[in-house]
């Protein structure tokens, strides 16, 4: 398969696969930082994701997917996107031979979490004056 590629108006070639690792983890922590709505929680599956694991100590990787409905490619990725920003705490081990791994929601997860609700709270405020 080949990565279509632009040459962008510096010169430089880049790659036309979408914003890189770096980018989209700056643009999500000056969206955190900034005020704006959380896109990282307001998106819905992980909404849901830290949601439940906020009103639970831990959950297991079974336990989420089935709670959110999804499928195992689907809790990987949106739970890989929480936990590289901070917002979760995963921990894999075993429960006899079987794979177990459970997710926790972290100190800055729950902060970031309280925030997007007062943000949320504060929109449908202003739209009920």
């Amino acid at each position: 398969m080949a990565v279509s590629r632009k040459v962008s108006e510096t010169g430089a070639a880049r790659s036309d696969t979408g914003p890189t690792k770096t980018t989209r983890a700056t643009k999500d922590a000056s969206a955190r930082s900034s005020g704006d709505l959380d896109q990282l929680i307001h998106e819905r599956t992980r909404l849901g994701l830290v949601s439940a694991l906020a009103s639970h100590k831990s959950m297991s990787f079974t336990e989420l997917k089935t709670l959110l409905e999804i499928s195992d490619g689907n809790l990987s990725t949106h739970a890989r996107k929480l936990e590289e920003a901070g917002y979760i705490e995963c921990s894999k081990g075993f429960d006899g031979r079987v794979p177990r791994t459970e997710y926790r929601l972290s100190a800055s997860g729950r902060k970031a979490l309280n925030k997007y609700v007062a943000h949320m709270e504060a929109l449908i405020a202003a739209m009920k004056k």
